[in-house]
């Protein structure tokens, strides 16, 4: 009888220690959910914030988006457009931190870049010395989003 209660005894010992351990795991199972999604929040928070929108920029700075014609563009590789992109970064840091690239998309025969400058005529320069195209240089007024329709 005594060596059937203590197999008793460890029995449930063994099964209150199992139940915390399954609470331990369900409760940190949410507090993963909720620092997942808490993390989610904070990156799309820091994403809108890190958009440059050109109604916050400095006096006398606007925001272009410059349409460069390039046939084939769209094939080049990843090398080729990382000398692209040193070229243009050199001309910027010889033109100074007035005119800035944000970002560019390169789509199949043209790439559409987008930069701060104080006027369309230091994008047209930047074009010329870094031997770019720049079809059309145009003005951003605002920018829209999914979020502008909340």
């Amino acid at each position: 009888m005594k060596t059937f209660k203590i197999i008793l005894l460890l029995f449930v010992t063994l099964l209150i220690t199992n139940c915390a351990d399954t609470e331990k795991e369900n409760n940190e199972a949410v507090a993963i959910a909720a620092l997942q999604s808490q993390i989610e929040r904070l990156e799309t928070e820091k994403a809108n914030l890190a958009m440059v929108r050109p109604e916050v920029l400095a006096e006398n700075t606007n925001m272009y988006v410059i349409e460069r014609e390039i046939p084939g563009v769209g094939d080049l590789t990843a090398e080729d457009l990382k000398g692209i992109s040193q070229v243009s970064c050199g001309v910027l840091k010889d033109m100074g931190s007035e005119i800035q690239w944000l970002h560019s998309y390169v789509t199949g025969d043209k790439i559409y870049c987008v930069y701060t400058a104080p006027n369309e005529e230091m994008v047209r320069e930047h074009a010329k010395q870094g031997g770019f195209p720049a079809n059309s240089v145009s003005s951003v007024g605002t920018i829209i989003s999914p979020k502008t329709a909340e």
